[in-house]
């Protein structure tokens, strides 16, 4: 009995089963097999898996956005922010003692107190409730003589101390229009997605695009970040980031899938999970270029200038990345393939291979136990492999050349006279 090896994955074993010759592959290091995309990562076989995990992430993110909602940025909610440097004539200052000078002065502690970027750079940035006039220079009074920030000629100056203020009428305003916004982007990419694939892709690309949503949100929601207008602007972004990676993978897909019904060498699974890796190297590729600059972004904006509106708007595009890459490869794909399963086509072409390769495997001496090693006992969705089959000497292997007859010579022809 012939050992079924699913570590050599789809690709590499088909034609072999197939044909019932000696053509097992050879075992190659993880990044051989991954920049070459022969079709050695199972990921379609294990959807079952992606498919829970997913299921599993998508459950916590909104039990988040449920339980503990999110953190909305003066930008919606309205109110009045106070910023002033952190570094003042006594040293740094710290959240601690601007809470207190806050409180002492207007009886009433702020609902936030934060400290953004480093160094000579880093500011001290307080949140409240809207403010009148009065309380407000109240306040930067009192921050002054507590404190005397350092304005740019290092020496201390009230000017450093500055304020804004946004009603919550022009806040709701600001909601309305982000909210319009991402629902024209979706409404927009849905049309795109439905006249440019069928529907079964169409419907996996739009699922994807909802499960990244809904994750991002939910990764706000949990770690607790603060929702601006630049986060709902970085949000648009990596839905537009994730529809592109989806495109590029379900490209591939149909081009491997293109006319499959005619042919009997790979099942429509086969073929997706070979997209796949097909274009594993350049979805990795596209998302570290993408982070990389992110990455930059955070470093450069955050930790060196202080650039609250750059952190949002770099936060939500890094955790967008890679929510979209996960989403186009160990979602939308699997998807697809479950849903075009359900199709009396893919069915019967599945079935045909199967026959086909358990003929082959019969003539060859074979016996191809991949149905009773798959986990999900279904061998429509499993590789099959096949060990090396000995040919007969009486029997020329397929596709072999004829041989001369060995009674005659190799060289030319000689005439009897």
């Amino acid at each position: 009995m012939a050992r079924n090896d699913k570590s050599t994955g789809v690709d590499a074993t088909s034609t072999g089963s197939e044909l019932g010759t000696a053509t097992t592959a050879p075992q190659h290091g993880f990044f051989i097999r991954l920049y070459t995309g022969t079709g050695a990562f199972d990921v379609v076989g294990k959807r079952k898996l992606w498919f829970a995990i997913s299921g599993g992430i998508v459950l916590v993110c909104l039990a988040s956005i449920l339980i503990r909602g999110f953190t909305f940025g003066i930008d919606f909610e309205g109110g009045t922010k106070v910023s002033m440097p952190a570094q003042g004539v006594n040293g740094q200052v710290t959240t601690q003692q601007v809470e207190d000078v806050y409180g002492e002065a207007l009886g009433q502690a702020p609902d936030s107190v934060v400290i953004v970027g480093s160094g000579a750079s880093a500011t001290v940035q307080i949140r409240s409730e809207a403010l009148d006039n009065d309380q407000t220079e109240t306040l930067r009074s009192a921050l002054f003589d507590e404190f005397q920030p350092k304005g740019g000629d290092g020496q201390p100056s009230r000017q450093s101390i500055s304020d804004s203020a946004v009603s919550e009428t022009w806040g709701g305003q600001i909601t309305q229009k982000a909210l319009i916004a991402l629902v024209v982007f979706l409404v927009l990419v849905t049309i795109y997605i439905t006249l440019r694939y069928e529907r079964y892709m169409a419907l996996s690309a739009l699922a994807a695009l909802v499960f990244d949503l809904i994750v991002t949100a939910g990764v706000y929601s949990i770690v607790g970040f603060e929702v601006t207008p630049a986060t709902v602007i970085g949000l648009l972004t990596i839905l537009g980031f994730s529809l592109y990676d989806t495109v590029i993978v379900f490209d591939k897909v149909e081009e491997n899938t293109h006319g499959f019904e005619h042919t009997t060498r790979r099942t429509f699974a086969e073929q997706a999970n070979l997209a796949i890796n097909q274009t594993f190297m350049r979805s990795i590729n596209t998302s570290l270029i993408s982070v990389l600059p992110i990455l930059a972004l955070i470093v450069v904006a955050v930790w060196l200038l202080g650039v609250g509106t750059l952190q949002d708007l770099a936060l939500v595009q890094l955790v967008g990345v890679i929510i979209g890459t996960y989403s186009s490869i160990y979602f939308a794909t699997p998807l697809l393939v479950t849903l075009r399963e359900r199709t009396e086509l893919v069915r019967n072409h599945t079935r045909r291979v199967m026959n086909r390769r358990a003929g082959a495997a019969a003539k060859s001496g074979v016996v191809d136990d991949s149905a009773d090693d798959s986990p999900d006992g279904d061998a429509d969705t499993t590789s099959v492999a096949a060990a090396p089959v000995t040919i007969a000497p009486d029997k020329p292997a397929p596709g072999a050349k004829p041989s001369r007859p060995t009674g005659r010579p190799s060289g030319k022809r000689t005439t009897r006279r």
